[in-house]
């Protein structure tokens, strides 16, 4: 589905998960969202997300489908710090043990994200991708290992690295 964009990429979502909804798709229905910034993206990787999220699945009701879904995501490598607030200066290091670097794609029922997406949006919530407005509900999604290659292009020398990347898959 493509529909109209919005001002932001949460609401070019939500937008579409409408326009979903109001065509009759099944609320329940699954829906993937990918950002297009990562072309790193293979097909083994949107088959072992969609093998895995359907594995752990049972929507019976909207609480147990909060617990649904899931996205792809990576073991953080590096050391972590935060800044303080005024300046770039680290103020504490972060255990990483237990941190993730979230991927695309995203993987949850159709109503459940639209409505998710809609009360984040709302609420004014600061989500930057589709579990995080999931987890603000108290969902739990299932984080499947995603690949070092499916890296989002946002500065000009990530341009550089995927250039390599996909010249690899030839």
């Amino acid at each position: 589905f493509l529909e109209t964009g919005g001002p932001t990429r949460q609401q070019t979502v939500l937008n579409t998960l409408a326009a979903m909804l109001d065509l009759g798709v099944d609320p329940y229905d699954w829906v993937l969202v990918h950002d297009a910034a990562r072309p790193g993206i293979t097909p083994e990787l949107i088959v072992r997300l969609i093998t895995l999220v359907k594995a752990q699945e049972q929507v019976d009701d909207q609480q147990q489908a909060l617990q649904s879904g899931g996205l792809l995501a990576m073991p953080v490598a590096d050391t972590m710090k935060e800044t303080t607030q005024d300046a770039m200066r680290s103020q504490t290091t972060i255990d990483r043990s237990r941190l993730w670097q979230a991927q695309t794609p995203q993987m949850f029922p159709l109503k459940v994200l639209h409505d998710a997406l809609g009360q984040a949006i709302e609420a004014g919530a600061n989500i930057t991708d589709e579990a995080s407005a999931i987890e603000r509900l108290g969902g739990q999604p299932l984080l499947v290992e995603g690949a070092t290659r499916n890296f989002k292009v946002t500065h000009p020398a990530d341009w550089e690295l995927m250039e390599l990347v996909l010249g690899e898959r030839r």
